[in-house]
């Protein structure tokens, strides 16, 4: 069957069965291997995605589930300015180590900051609860978001 979604901004047309989990649409069909399989049960992470700006765990949602809905991916995140943002804390707190989880860390920390932009601590290990590091960066992680927090608190 035939599928239309919108992945970063670009409608794609994609053959494929209704039951296909995104992860693997966007993964082998439209080369997007940035979003990472991990537990294939929705408890880790690695597979996040934004759809219309909600962090999602593309490994359990079929393909048609996704309808009109907006799909950002970690390959998308940074053509916006806080995606970019929480990008370069990444870098700048030295928080990727096998970078395996990156992609779905930076998709629920950019859908936190859009929705929260100066959240507390616990906001913070609420909206990142579920997103596995095997390397055990969450501190480091909480003081990126931290640093975009601030900086948005100074850019008015």
């Amino acid at each position: 069957m035939s599928y239309k979604i919108r992945v970063n901004g670009t409608e794609h047309t994609v053959d494929a069965e209704g039951d296909t989990p995104l992860l693997w649409v966007l993964r082998d069909i439209l080369g997007m291997t940035g979003t990472k399989f991990g537990c294939g049960i929705a408890q880790c992470g690695a597979c996040t995605v934004q759809l219309n700006g909600a962090p999602t765990r593309s490994c359990m949602l079929p393909l048609q589930s996704v309808g009109e809905m907006e799909i950002t991916t970690i390959e998308g995140i940074g053509t916006t300015e806080l995606g970019q943002r929480v990008q370069n804390a990444w870098l700048s707190h030295d928080v990727p180590q096998c970078g395996y989880c990156q992609g779905g860390q930076i998709l629920a920390a950019s859908a936190l900051l859009r929705q929260t932009p100066h959240p507390t601590d616990a906001q913070v290990d609420a909206a990142m609860a579920g997103n596995l590091c095997r390397c055990g960066t969450y501190l480091r992680i909480r003081a990126a978001i931290k640093d975009v927090s601030d900086q948005l608190k100074h850019a008015g």
